[in-house]
Parts: C-alpha cells; sequence; structure tokens
C-alpha cells in the first residue's frame, strides 16, 4: 500500500528540524536572560500586586520615594556582607559593628560633646578595630568565621548595651541628619544615593578589578587559590575588615536617620541583610554575590513587606517574610551556583 503526501506535506516535514533547531536556540539564549533577571521580573510583579491592591496608598509617589530613602541603611549593610560572603567567609558581626558605630556617634557627639567629624572617625576607627578581630580570629586562629563573628558580635553588643547604658542616645548633630534625610534630592533622602554610588562601587571592583576576581577565586577554591601563589589569608582578612567598615558607614548613617541611636533596634536588620545578600546572588550575575542583584533583592524584599503591611496582616508576617525569604534565598543561590560552575557567566 503506497502512500502519497503533496508538496507542500514534504516542506512542513523538512521543515520540522530547522523549527525543533530554532526552538532549542530560542530556549538557549531565553534561559540565561531569564535566569538573570527572574528576579527584577518578581519585583516588578510584586508592585503591580499590590499596586491593584492599595491602589490609593501604595502606588504613590510618596511611598516609592519612602521605600527608596528608608532601606539605605539595608543594602549598605548587605552590600558590606557579600565581601565575605564572595570569598567564602560569613560576619554576622555586621549588624552588631552598625550598632556600635551609631551609638558612638551619639555618645560623643551627644552625651561628651565631641564634634559631628570626630565622632564619626572615632566610629569608623571602631568598626575597622571589629573587622580586624575578626580577621585575627579566622585566619590567624583558624576560628570558622561563622562562630567567630557569632561570638564578636555578640561581644560587641554588649559593648554597646555598656556605653549606652542600655537607653537610647537622641539630639545628633543636625548636620548628621541634614545629610542623610533632612535633604532630599527628587524627593529621595540623600542616604539612598550614598546607598546607590556603594553599589556601583562594589559592582565595578568585582567586575573589573584584580581584587574582585581574587575574591571570587578565593570563594570558589581557597587551596586551589593558593596554589596559584594567591595571599588567601591576606584576602580573606581583608574582606572581613572591609565587611565591618561598610557596618560603620551603615552605622552612621543609621544615626543620622534616626537622629541618634538605639541600642536593640540594630539588630532587626540581620535575616533582611542575609536574606538579600543570598538572594541577590541568584540575580544579574547568577550564582555570584552582586552588587546589583543585592540592590534589586533588597528593594524585591521591602516592598513585599511594605504591601502586606499596607494590607493590614499582623506584624508577625513580617518576621515569617523574611526568614522564609532567607531559606529560600540560599537554596536558590545554591542551586544557580551549581548550574553556573564550570560555565562562563555574561
Amino acid at each position: 500500500m503506497s502512500v502519497s503526501m503533496d508538496g507542500a506535506a514534504l516542506d512542513a516535514v523538512a521543515d520540522e528540524p530547522a523549527r525543533a533547531a530554532g526552538t532549542a536556540r530560542l530556549r538557549r539564549e531565553l534561559g540565561p536572560l531569564l535566569e538573570k533577571y527572574a528576579l527584577v521580573l518578581a519585583l516588578i510583579a510584586v508592585v503591580v500586586v499590590f499596586s491593584v491592591l492599595r491602589p490609593q496608598v501604595y502606588a504613590t509617589t510618596g511611598n516609592l520615594q519612602n521605600i527608596l530613602g528608608s532601606q539605605a541603611v539595608l543594602l549598605i549593610l548587605a552590600l558590606g556582607l557579600i565581601v565575605p560572603l564572595t570569598a567564602g567567609e560569613f560576619d554576622l558581626s555586621a549588624v552588631s559593628s552598625m550598632s556600635l558605630a551609631a551609638m558612638l556617634v551619639a555618645v560623643l557627639n551627644v552625651q561628651h560633646g565631641w564634634p559631628l567629624l570626630s565622632s564619626i572617625v572615632v566610629a569608623l576607627l571602631a568598626a575597622l578595630a571589629v573587622g580586624a578581630g575578626n580577621a585575627f580570629l579566622v585566619v590567624r586562629l583558624q576560628i570558622d568565621s561563622f562562630i567567630a563573628t557569632l561570638g564578636s558580635g555578640t561581644f560587641v553588643l554588649g559593648v554597646v548595651q555598656w556605653i549606652s547604658d542600655s537607653t537610647s542616645v537622641t539630639g545628633v548633630d543636625r548636620a548628621l541628619v541634614q545629610a542623610t534625610v533632612g535633604t532630599r534630592v527628587l524627593g529621595v533622602s540623600l542616604q539612598f544615593y550614598y546607598a546607590l554610588a556603594l553599589v556601583v562601587i562594589i559592582a565595578v571592583v568585582f567586575a573589573y578589578t584584580p581584587i574582585g576576581r581574587r575574591l571570587l577565586f578565593v570563594g570558589r577554591g581557597p587551596q586551589v587559590a593558593r596554589l596559584s601563589g594567591l595571599h588567601v589569608d591576606r584576602i580573606r582578612g581583608g574582606a572581613l575588615i572591609t565587611s565591618a567598615c561598610t557596618a560603620g558607614l551603615a552605622g552612621i548613617v543609621y544615626a543620622g536617620m534616626l537622629s541618634g541611636a538605639d541600642p536593640s533596634s540594630g539588630q532587626s536588620f540581620m535575616l533582611p541583610a542575609f536574606a538579600a545578600a543570598f538572594l541577590g546572588a541568584t540575580a544579574i550575575v547568577p550564582g555570584r554575590f552582586n552588587a546589583f542583584g543585592t540592590l534589586v533583592a533588597v528593594y524585591f524584599l521591602v516592598a513585599g513587606v511594605v504591601g502586606l503591611q499596607m494590607l493590614g496582616v499582623a506584624s508577625f508576617v513580617q518576621q515569617l517574610f523574611y526568614g522564609g525569604a532567607l531559606v529560600v534565598a540560599v537554596a536558590l543561590s545554591g542551586w544557580v551556583r551549581r548550574r553556573t560552575t564550570g560555565r562562563p557567566v555574561r
């Protein structure tokens, strides 16, 4: 029995391999693109959903300006964390370093009458000392960074409680307030632009300088990096010091935002900062901790929390959201890193 086929059918059969190849090529091209910008799309989706649900309060210029400006401290803190994370180390003391810097500025300036600039210098030096202590514990004493920074962070928090007498200090020099939240550009407080500048600086360092490449090399394989001639211990220690100093900067901005300091409020930044750092590793440069991914992650988390608050959900939902986001972010960043290992990131 013979089967005859007309010309159109023959052409369709002949074109089938070409269509399959085109589909596969499209998947190869779109896959990495979606991987890079999935979190950006998720942020847009969150904004759209809450704008529809609460159009009178969420989808307003004032709310956007408030969200951008109010999260500068969190963004600066998270940006500092990605430096040691890239080198394969944790810094659980960063939040305590931030609290110490904020409290020193407040105590020295308000209670002891020091000039604002001198108070800021001492605060930054104190943060530097915390970072140097962490580097000594991790590099010289070979204590795991998770344990070492957890211990040092608890110690520093005790120092904060001591120098503040466990009470809030208010009334910091108005110049600091004006330099952070008192002055606005395009309706957004200056602290946002400080954080944005830090995003650009860290992105450039990570992408275009030997320091960034060495951090990544050490984080991917310290033994291989050491055999390649890199000063691994110096890089690990420098990453921890950088994180502490960045946390000190966050503390100074925080003191300006509060017009003072609170000995315990800074601890609430730990979960969202780490969640943003790990979630950011799934975006923009998938598989790597990166500055622009961290920027997107911070505002994805905050946009979600603000939207839930405007819906009137209970306050504990914020902790559930941040805690769940941290677990999901760690799992996703690990999965993306395994997918991208050995594959060039474009």
